[in-house]
């Protein structure tokens, strides 16, 4: 405030003092207001992203690899130790492949193993196990695993088309765990079962 204009309207420099402190608080408390007051940008929540789902395990003492035995026609027969679920085409290949010109005919190559197997390729049908009119030692029991259907067309009161029955049945189950199962066979009973259990295995 000019001094002429203080002098006229009688105002002190100490009230001109105040007052200036009284306004220049006021200045500041609405600025104040103003800087709160204003929008201010909002940032998002971080999205976390859900945690994946564990992958499903085999159950609890499922094995993971089983061991089978290739021999016959191959180009590398032996033990062979394969993730379990593999099928005949699988031991094949482990075994270095089927030799030229032999005859798979019989072989089903779609058909899972089972633990402790033997795969036979191009091998001939052994003689059935009643040990035939020959007289020599009994051979072993046959595998249901692995045997043909001429192979087992040879065990007794076991024809052609219980034969067929019996590999289907291997097939739709990935082979045989027991010989206790040849009873869900459709065919044996009971009684065929009991001559048939000392001759065969899984």
């Amino acid at each position: 405030m000019p001094v002429w204009l203080q002098a006229r309207c009688g105002v002190e420099p100490r009230t001109v003092a105040a007052v200036g402190v009284v306004l220049a608080v006021a200045v500041g408390i609405a600025a104040q207001q103003f800087w709160s007051a204003r929008p201010r940008p909002v940032t998002a929540p971080a999205v976390t992203a859900p945690a994946a789902a564990p992958a499903t395990q085999a159950p609890a003492g499922a094995p993971t690899r089983i061991v089978v035995d290739i021999g016959g026609k191959v180009r590398d027969p032996g033990v062979r130790r394969l993730p379990a679920g593999s099928r005949v085409e699988d031991a094949l290949a482990a075994a270095g492949g089927v030799r030229p010109g032999t005859d798979t005919t019989a072989l089903n190559r779609a058909r899972v193993l089972v633990d402790g197997e033997q795969v036979l390729v191009g091998a001939p049908a052994p003689p059935p196990p009643n040990g035939g009119g020959g007289g020599g030692p009994s051979p072993g029991p046959l595998s249901l695993g692995s045997a043909t259907v001429e192979q087992l067309d040879g065990l007794p009161g076991v024809g052609p088309v219980l034969a067929q029955h019996i590999v289907d049945f291997r097939t739709a189950r990935g082979g045989f765990r027991s010989v206790e199962e040849l009873r869900q066979v459709n065919g044996i009973g009971e009684r065929r079962f009991a001559d048939l259990r000392t001759l065969v295995r899984p």
